[in-house]
Formats: structure tokens, sequence, C-alpha cells
């Protein structure tokens, strides 16, 4: 799908969960749900071109593979910490939409620590 299609999607589903707002509020949070399933399946259905392209990358530049996957796990965990999270908002459960937010934080930070790492050593090189 490309983006019009996408976006069309998305006005729809939010419109017709529109029309559950007043009576039965949960048809409407489980359409956006639905809806959001779908966006998000064709989302991780082109991350499959991100990935070509930075294995090109890592052709033309001595790059260690390991930080393309480090890179791609980062990504993914963003992307599917902020789906979730914004599905727990639409829902109305602030708090755990937060609680996902801040546990993807600590898992990006802690899934980059190793590239830190490697940085501090090669300025320790630099100036030893």
């Amino acid at each position: 799908m490309d983006i019009v299609q996408i976006a069309l999607l998305g006005v729809a589903g939010t419109l017709l969960a529109i029309q559950f707002k007043g009576g039965k509020t949960e048809y409407g949070i489980y359409i956006c749900a639905g809806i959001s399933l779908l966006i998000f399946f064709s989302v991780i259905g082109r991350i499959s071109v991100v990935a070509e392209r930075l294995q090109e990358i890592t052709a033309y530049i001595d790059l260690a593979p390991v930080y393309i996957e480090m890179l791609l796990r980062m990504l993914g965990i963003t992307f599917v910490a902020e789906f979730s999270s914004a599905l727990c908002r639409d829902a109305g459960y602030q708090t755990i939409a937060q609680q996902i937010e801040v546990f993807a934080k600590l898992a990006v930070l802690v899934l980059g620590l190793p590239v830190v790492f490697s940085l501090l050593e090669m300025i320790k090189d630099f100036l030893a």
C-alpha cells in the first residue's frame, strides 16, 4: 500500500470509530485496533526495503554487520512500542502506554550500550 491508501484507510477507520463513540465505545476501540493492525503489518512488510538499503550501505563502507543488526532492532523496538502505546492511549490507558514507552527507551539504551563502550575504547586508544 502507498501512503494515500494508508491515509485513506486511517481516516475511514477513524470516521467509522467515531460513529460508535456515543453508544458502544468498545466497538470503536476494536475498529481502531483493527485498522492499526492493518497499517502495522503494511509497515512491517516495508522494513525489508530498509534492511536491503542498509546492506548496500555496509557494502560501501567498512561497517560491522552487528551495528546494522542493532540499528534494525532499535527501529523495531521503537516501532512496536509506539504502536502499542498509541493503542493503549486510544483505549484510555495512559499509564500502561507510558510504561510501554519507558520500557522501550530502556531497551534501546541497553541495546546501544556496547556502541557507547566501543566509542569510549576508541577515544581512550587515541588519547593513549
